[in-house]
């Protein structure tokens, strides 16, 4: 009797697997998600992904959205970013960063996202960096806007389209106004690199923060006087 019943149960679950997934929108699926067997999973998203119902977004990972009549809609960036790379410490690196800070008008054709931790595979409109050294931002809880800020202080003119000058007002005007939050970046700050901890303790004391300022560990002297020297560049 089991062996009978066996077949009818597992076609009954993907019958509902099925229904489940055709009835979703806006949402990643994974073999996991799925009360299957594996290779039964693996088969109806493969099956559903060449019917145009998912879009492949990378091995095991498929999203359902808006269909059109190019096929189905890839996911906004935001949540195919927060789908491969969740948690505190994820931001945008290079022009991405500089972008979301006002700094640059620059869009790069791959958005690119730093993680604080080994970088999952890109996809699609996404790279990610990884910054696995720098467990600070995770542990201070960082958004992406504040991961953005380090990562433009640590590149700096690479990635400016306004001038240094201007860049610094900017960001210490964030600073004040707590768009930047100024206590998690100090914490960040031990594990950023000596150029990035000598520009944001300058921003901290141009925004008033001479207490915070003090807490960053100070990077050797011609390494503090040489990013200084960018960060006041005319």
């Amino acid at each position: 009797m089991s062996t009978l019943l066996a077949p009818r149960r597992n076609r009954q679950g993907a019958t509902d697997a099925r229904r489940a997934i055709l009835a979703s929108r806006g949402r990643f699926w994974e073999p996991g998600d799925l009360v299957l067997t594996p290779s039964t999973a693996h088969h109806l998203l493969g099956e559903l992904e060449s019917r145009g119902e998912l879009r492949r977004v990378r091995r095991g990972l498929y999203w359902r959205g808006t269909k059109t009549p190019l096929g189905m809609a890839p996911p906004p960036t935001e949540k195919l970013i927060e789908a491969l790379a969740p948690g505190p410490g994820v931001g945008p690196a290079g022009l991405s960063a500089a972008n979301l800070l006002r700094l640059s008008t620059q869009i790069p054709r791959r958005a690119l996202v730093s993680v604080p931790d080994r970088a999952p595979s890109g996809a699609g409109p996404v790279a990610f960096v990884s910054r696995a050294t720098r467990t600070g931002r995770a542990e201070a809880g960082l958004n992406a806007t504040e991961v953005a800020a380090l990562e433009v202080l640590d590149d700096w003119t690479a990635v400016l389209e306004v001038t240094p000058n201007e860049a610094t007002r900017r960001l210490t005007e964030l600073l004040r106004t707590g768009d930047l939050r100024a206590e998690p970046l100090t914490q960040a700050a031990a594990t950023e690199p000596g150029r990035t901890r000598a520009r944001l303790a300058a921003l901290l004391r141009a925004a008033g923060r001479d207490d915070l300022a003090a807490r960053i560990p100070s990077p050797d002297p011609r390494t503090r006087q040489s990013a200084l020297a960018a960060l006041d560049a005319a």
